[in-house]
């Protein structure tokens, strides 16, 4: 042998390992396929073929209520009826922590900011009130 060649020889080049072998891989895009199969069908079977499925678009508009208690309610429900804000559902509040229940829708105008032409606004928002006798605190 001449000095000029190594006695070493060079591994062979690796292969690039991968994270799943060949039937990993077969296995895994069977239960992909196996999964869109199944969702065309259950498609099909909700009636979307037909055009049967639910369109919001098409549904009724219902009515919602959205009634407050003004004895319970804390601020932020207040907050939700028309022109109340957060300063005035504070000042409803206080009051009622201040003065006890509010026996009546009417007790509402004792506080500052409320008048009659609010008040007429939110009584559609305000459950009825129970007979006065009947107020917890009373």
């Amino acid at each position: 042998m001449s000095r000029s060649m190594s006695t070493h020889a060079e591994p062979p080049p690796q292969r690039p390992t991968w994270l799943l072998r060949r039937a990993d891989q077969a296995a895994v895009a069977g239960l992909a396929l196996a999964a869109l199969i199944s969702l065309a069908v259950y498609w099909c079977v909700q009636g979307g073929a037909a055009g049967r499925l639910i369109e919001i678009d098409r549904e009724p508009r219902r009515q919602v209520e959205f009634l407050v208690d003004l004895n319970q309610a804390d601020w932020p429900e207040l907050a939700q009826l028309p022109e109340i804000g957060e300063s005035l559902a504070k000042r409803i509040v206080e009051m009622r922590r201040e003065r006890g229940p509010y026996l009546d829708h009417e007790d509402l105008r004792r506080v500052r900011g409320i008048g009659p032409k609010t008040l007429e606004r939110i009584r559609p928002y305000l459950r009825p009130m129970p007979p006065g006798e009947n107020v917890a605190g009373r």
